[in-house]
């Protein structure tokens, strides 16, 4: 979601400035790629880009293909054919092994439901989505482009009615949450990517202490929303957590009042006050949430556990696998900034279903399969 916010703001900034746009989309890759079907790239008609397409191999000749798009208002497919050694065939030293197909679309600015409207559905709500991209790879092909939005108990927007045909394949990948290229029943020309999009990571921190302004620092950088309260004025103050969205005082008692959770919504208790973390605790088993992070050695954590039994709360085994004590990946962090890295790397992992080991030890292919239906 960071790289369509982006893009979003970068469309909003070049069209009060007047500027023709372009978006670049990687819908389709054979072998290997650094960028997967759904990375997205915004082209001015000046030559700003916003996004990446590539690890940089290809945004300079993307850049004039998005170019063309601008100037005849027309959608374009390329294909980028890594897979030779020499990569003669574009000029490109890639180096991928791979196919990689790119749809540049010209964004027609009063046009409804054109690319980038359809885009800013994901910034109404924090709700999962699909988008739709409907391309060919027939030279010459008239490319449909992005066509279709889907949220659950939403109306469906698109500027293609032919789209509407997928709606139960949409269905499917908001159910499965994979998202999928398939081709056409009706067009064997015509392919769809149809694109599984979660809200962006909500990072509530219980605490506004020194250590944690790295770590906010770091969850800005990767696009995360930020709240963070605490129950010191002194501490809990928006100057010194310029990069956090809402910062407040707030008591333990109330520290849930304002917060909304929902599947991308991750706790942690860093306050360095026992009390206070402990009540924060005892209302987040009351929910839903799945991620609780707590600051600190094992040993509070049991003094933790001992304490809540004493009041006669006992922790079960479910909501023990969603508490994360210590929390971080071990990768030897001391300092702030260290733990920082090992907090936000652990909650990455946990967000994409891994376990933070090597990639050198992963077997199979480094990115989420695309699933490619015939």
């Amino acid at each position: 979601m960071k790289e369509i916010n982006e893009i979003l703001k970068a469309y909003s900034q070049a069209k009060s400035e007047e500027k023709k746009t372009a978006l670049a989309t990687v819908v389709k890759v054979e072998g290997s790629s650094y960028r997967q079907p759904g990375a997205r790239m915004l082209v001015t008609e000046d030559g700003q880009l916003t996004g990446a397409i590539s690890g940089g191999c290809l945004e300079g000749d993307a850049l004039r293909k998005a170019l063309l798009s601008i100037n005849q208002k027309q959608n374009k497919l390329v294909t980028y054919n890594t897979s030779n050694e020499d990569d003669a065939e574009v000029g490109l030293q890639l180096g991928c092994n791979g196919i990689v197909h790119i749809l540049f679309e010209y964004i027609h600015d009063e046009a409804e439901n054109n690319p980038i409207q359809l885009l800013q559905q994901l910034e109404l709500e924090r709700k999962e989505a699909v988008i739709v991209t409907v391309f060919s790879l027939k030279r010459n092909a008239f490319q449909i482009g992005t066509t279709l939005f889907f949220r659950k108990d939403s109306p469906v927007l698109t500027h293609n009615n032919e789209a509407l045909n997928l709606i139960s394949d949409v269905k499917e990948v908001l159910k499965s949450k994979i998202s999928t290229v398939k081709k056409l029943q009706e067009d064997n020309d015509n392919e769809a990517l149809i694109e599984y999009i979660k809200p962006s990571i909500s990072l509530v921190i219980a605490g506004a202490g020194n250590d944690v302004q790295p770590l906010t620092k770091i969850a800005s950088v990767l696009g995360w929303k930020i709240t963070i309260g605490d129950g010191r004025a002194t501490h809990a103050t928006a100057k010194r957590f310029s990069k956090a969205n809402q910062v407040s005082v707030v008591k333990p008692e109330q520290f849930l009042d304002k917060v909304t959770i929902d599947d991308q919504t991750y706790f942690l208790l860093m306050t360095h006050n026992y009390k206070f973390d402990l009540t924060v605790l005892k209302l987040l088993l009351k929910t839903n949430c799945h991620y609780i992070g707590i600051l600190g050695p094992k040993s509070k954590f049991n003094r933790m556990l001992d304490d809540l039994l004493i009041e006669g709360i006992t922790v079960n085994d479910e909501q023990l696998s969603r508490i994360h004590s210590p929390i971080g990946l071990d990768i030897g962090a001391e300092n702030s900034e260290e733990i920082a890295l090992s907090i936000v790397s652990e909650i990455k992992a946990v967000a994409s279903a891994r376990i933070g080991t090597s990639l050198k030890y992963k077997s199979g292919k480094i990115h989420d399969e695309i699933f490619y239906e015939k």
